[in-house]
């Protein structure tokens, strides 16, 4: 069985419209989907939303959602969300 990753930049800009983009583009075929997260340094709620909205259709779809290079104080909104157990994190 081959695996299929799909790698984006997340750009702090346009993050929340990036991450439903993502979240329309799951489809199924993919294994995971790694999101550089290296260029956010903060997050507001409506990223919050976006990101359970992400996990959300990830696990319907059984997709693995990697967050990469996400800055300590994104991590701490995230674990204080209770959004940490949905995504995998790597450096």
């Amino acid at each position: 069985m081959a695996i299929v990753a799909v790698f984006l930049t997340i750009d702090e800009t346009r993050l929340v419209g990036a991450l439903r983009e993502t979240g329309e583009k799951l489809d199924g075929t993919e294994v995971e989907s790694i999101l550089d997260f290296s260029s956010v340094s903060r997050i507001d709620s409506g990223a919050v939303r976006a990101l359970e909205e992400l996990g959300r259709v990830a696990d319907e779809k059984n997709v693995k959602v990697v967050l990469r290079g996400v800055n300590v104080d994104v991590y701490k909104v995230l674990k204080l969300m209770k959004l940490t157990r949905r995504f995998s994190f790597v450096n």
